[in-house]
């Protein structure tokens, strides 16, 4: 990888980290993170699925280490991540990358959580348990996302809509 990427891949995952102290949705043992999902979108496009993966995993680690995540945002990030990379990749179109977050986090993320959780956190919840939270934060941040991929292309017409 080059510096440049590296360097664009910290700064996404530094919104993140940051965005998540400001803006998230209680819903329950959990809280959403819309800012992450925007990011999903946001490295997707600018740095491949598996630059965008990398991001998500180190945000989460980043959250966890500090205290202001849960183990959660691994699997609810990455999954999100790696199909909105891949939709991408195979399109082309910002608007895919936004689909793929949220079938990746909202559906995906959300059923695989269950099981995660009772593992690693000794919870006990119903199969689509996190399926409200993690949909309403993953629509909102790739909305998100696709919104700030937009300006950008306004500013500098180079991805694809």
């Amino acid at each position: 990888m080059r510096i440049q990427q590296l360097t664009w891949m910290a700064m996404l995952v530094a919104i993140a980290v940051i965005g998540s102290l400001f803006i998230s949705i209680p819903t329950g043992v959990a809280r959403a993170f819309p800012i992450q999902h925007m990011v999903n979108v946001i490295a997707a496009v600018t740095v491949g699925p598996l630059g965008a993966v990398l991001v998500a995993f180190v945000t989460g680690l980043v959250r966890v280490v500090t205290g202001t995540g849960s183990l959660l945002a691994f699997p609810g990030g990455m999954i999100g991540a790696l199909l909105a990379g891949v939709f991408y990749v195979r399109t082309n179109r910002v608007a895919f990358a936004a689909i793929g977050e949220v079938i990746g986090t909202g559906v995906i993320a959300s059923l695989i959580a269950v099981p995660y959780a009772k593992i690693l956190m000794g919870s006990e919840f119903g199969a689509l348990f996190f399926f409200p939270a993690f949909l309403a934060s993953s629509v909102t941040g790739a909305l998100l996302g696709w919104i700030v991929l937009a300006r950008v292309k306004q500013l500098r017409p180079v991805l694809k809509q």
